[in-house]
């Protein structure tokens, strides 16, 4: 019989863990318009990495830089709403 088990050794790190985690700081720090980016490419990860069944590692850098880039889409939003209504209150 053959069974099913998680593949012998330490499990690779996703490709995608590294530039989540980047692009989800990046977009609390300095770049709202990155916090989207990092959101959709950090729920394919985290999506790749619940299906490999253990073969990939990285999924705390992965959930990180979900969660900052969905943070960064949230405050990249708040500064726009602020600076329309400021636009449109003629900066009184």
């Amino acid at each position: 019989m053959v069974y099913d088990q998680p593949p012998i050794g330490q499990p690779v790190e996703h490709e995608h863990a590294t530039a989540v985690l980047l692009l989800g700081a990046l977009s609390v720090f300095c770049c709202g318009a990155l916090g989207p980016i990092a959101w959709a490419m950090g729920r394919r990860a985290l999506n790749e990495i619940e299906a490999g069944e253990g073969r990939f590692g990285g999924r705390v850098q992965v959930l990180v830089g979900y969660i900052l880039g969905i943070i960064g889409t949230c405050l990249m939003v708040v500064m726009a709403i602020l600076f329309l209504l400021i636009a449109i209150s003629g900066g009184r």
